[in-house]
């Protein structure tokens, strides 16, 4: 009996990797790519904090106005000659004009939680987040300690401080106040160790916003563009 045997040969085909001018090819559009990509992609970062500030200050300055729609929904109630709201279980102190107060000061508008029994439209870094914490319905982290920003445990987003904001009055008089600065953390300047410097209330330092309690009046203050 007769077999046929059939040996199979496989043959490998050739591999073949790239040649120095694909290489260079290669190199030459990701270099094309790095340079027309990558200040766009900053660019959309830089935009995103921008919305970020301008999303937030809109925010705030709608509940404030609230605060001050639901005190005079209520009649405009008061104790102990301050004037004073239940607004969605926090209960504000609002601005009232008194001798120390002058009558520039419009009326209604939040300064703190009542607890305090202030009226003052000079406000505290303390009372500057009692309000931020009031008018926001899930309010984003905030401290007034620069420590808090550079304490990973904390996750703090903003930083409150105070700031010189001013009103021109009935009779063209400018007067100052001392106001509310709001900074979103990741505009802030940073030491050589990467940690967050303090802004010292300097309104040309990172994105933020002001509040004047003494007319309502919220401006944004965009600096890293």
């Amino acid at each position: 009996m007769r077999m046929n045997v059939q040996n199979s040969v496989s043959v490998k085909g050739k591999q073949q990797g790239f040649t120095l001018i694909e290489l260079v090819i290669v190199v030459v559009i990701l270099g094309f790519l790095a340079v027309t990509a990558i200040p766009k992609f900053l660019d959309l970062t830089d935009q995103a904090k921008e919305a970020n500030i301008e999303g937030v200050a809109g925010g705030f300055a709608t509940g404030v106005s609230l605060v001050r729609a639901q005190w005079e929904a209520e009649g405009r109630p008061s104790a102990n000659d301050v004037n004073r709201v239940d607004y969605d279980g926090s209960f504000f102190a609002l601005t009232t004009p008194t001798a120390a107060n002058p009558k520039s000061v419009r009326e209604g508008y939040p300064v703190g939680f009542d607890d305090a029994n202030v009226a003052s439209a000079n406000m505290n870094n303390a009372r500057c987040i009692d309000v931020w914490n009031g008018v926001f319905a899930q309010p984003a982290s905030i401290s007034s300690v620069i420590g808090d920003l550079n304490d990973p445990d904390q996750n703090i987003n903003y930083l409150a401080d105070t700031t010189t904001v001013s009103l021109t009055d009935a009779t063209g008089t400018a007067q100052t106040f001392t106001g509310c600065v709001f900074y979103l953390k990741e505009t802030l300047n940073k030491d050589a160790s990467g940690n967050y410097l303090t802004p010292s209330g300097d309104i040309g330092i990172g994105n933020n916003f002001t509040y004047n309690a003494a007319n309502s009046q919220v401006i944004i203050n965009i600096n890293n563009s």
